[in-house]
């Protein structure tokens, strides 16, 4: 089969399509035709030699496909050849066919491109798993989501309104019409105002939850952006690991601060994860109500473009690779 690969770390020039051998699903796997893989963070970290996949998991790029069931392991019985699927993976999806465990694969909806399917299984879990899992997100409650126009950033927006909060967004000025769009009730320029200026003159004054992927510089700021019992979650760092912090705010508003990952959770918790998204998404999918959000699209062999794409934060919503 077809793959992107890479012989040592560094930019995106040292990625290349190359030969590699078709994987074989053990007991409980899917092996899927992949036609689409969407594009995340870790894949850029990954190429730079900065997170490595889990143990056990393939060292190909690519943490989200699209594709058809080819041939099942042992066991399976919800799924058979010939259906669409869409997934999470450790690792393995930019290639022509991966390994996806059966109870982590979600049915394509019949109006979903190969590429649409693609982009929601990172997204939308990891948003998911920030707002319900995590944070509890109430009904009526202010949400702020960093890089609202980011792929987690459209999925949160869309399911923070699904879930009865008010979002708020720190994105670039341009990208604010298309935020809105999308269901964000206010937009802050973060390169031009103070997100919790802005949020601490509200008349709720302040954010019950913060989803973050900044990281040190946003410390301090979010916790003076949180109300009283806030919680925060942290998905990433993309603005450093430095960060200072008075604790005495964090004490007398009783805040809540936790760092979060997908990729090394265990199969049972990403498997619980992907079953309770399905059961309140794919309704509301199927509705209207949540979309995926995809800013466009480049062929396997364009795979460095892409990646050059995603490293100048040119997206709004994600970014798909097709695999032919």
């Amino acid at each position: 089969m077809k793959a992107v690969r890479f012989d040592s770390f560094g930019d995106s020039s040292v990625l290349y399509v190359g030969d590699d051998s078709i994987p074989v699903p053990a007991e409980g796997e899917l092996l899927v035709r992949v036609y689409a893989a969407a594009l995340n963070r870790a894949d850029i970290l990954q190429r730079e030699g900065k997170y490595p996949p889990p143990f056990g998991e393939s060292p190909i790029l690519g943490l989200e496909l699209a594709g058809e069931v080819v041939d099942a392991g042992a066991g399976v019985s919800s799924w058979k050849p010939g259906d669409r699927v869409c997934g999470l993976v450790g690792g393995g999806a930019y290639a022509e066919y991966a390994i996806l465990r059966a109870d982590m694969a979600l049915p394509m909806l019949d109006d979903w491109t190969w590429e649409q399917a693609a982009i929601v299984p990172e997204a939308f879990l990891t948003a998911w798993q920030s707002l319900k899992w995590i944070a509890n997100t109430q009904p009526g409650e202010q949400v702020l989501i960093h890089a609202g126009a980011s792929g987690v950033g459209t999925a949160a927006i869309q399911l923070a309104r699904a879930l009865g909060a008010i979002a708020w967004v720190t994105a670039s000025s341009s990208k604010h019409d298309f935020c809105r769009s999308l269901g964000a009730a206010g937009c802050i320029d973060y390169r031009t105002e103070d997100f919790a200026e802005v949020l601490n003159t509200l008349d709720y004054q302040g954010a019950d939850v913060i989803i973050d992927c900044i990281g040190g510089p946003y410390l301090s700021k979010n916790v003076g952006a949180l109300r009283l019992d806030g919680r925060m979650v942290i998905l990433a760092m993309m603005g450093g690991v430095q960060g200072e912090l008075d604790f005495r705010p964090v004490l007398s508003k009783r805040l809540r601060i936790q760092g979060s990952t997908l990729r090394n959770r265990t199969t049972d918790y990403k498997s619980a994860l992907t079953a309770d998204l399905y059961r309140f998404a794919w309704p509301l999918f199927q509705n209207g109500q949540l979309r995926p959000v995809l800013d466009r699209s480049f062929l396997l062999d364009q795979v460095g473009e892409a990646h050059q794409y995603m490293e100048a934060n040119r997206n709004q919503g994600k970014i798909a690779l097709r695999i032919p």
